[in-house]
């Protein structure tokens, strides 16, 4: 198809620039830090709710609700993480 090496160029070109930008961010980012960890959806829901009442979270702060999945053996757990960019002086 005519112009198709042209787009494919493009796509690669903007998916590098991309890739290149989390990889940076990531840098300079910090750690993960475990806020809080249950096995209890009521009680995380209530945590988050406190906490985003609250008002304490920083604003440059990332923050991520991860649902660890559970089988037979193992309960689902609820955590929320907060990263902090790194502060370099």
């Amino acid at each position: 198809m005519p112009g198709q090496r042209n787009r494919r160029r493009k796509q690669e070109e903007e998916l590098r620039r991309q890739s290149e930008a989390r990889a940076a961010a990531g840098a300079a980012a910090g750690p993960w830090e475990v806020l809080f960890s249950t096995e209890d959806h009521r009680e995380f829901r209530a945590f988050v709710h406190r906490l985003y009442a609250s008002g304490d979270l920083p604003t440059d702060a990332e923050v991520v609700h991860d649902m660890l999945c559970g089988r037979l053996v193992h309960p689902t757990v609820y955590r929320l993480r907060m990263r902090r960019p790194n502060v370099q002086g």
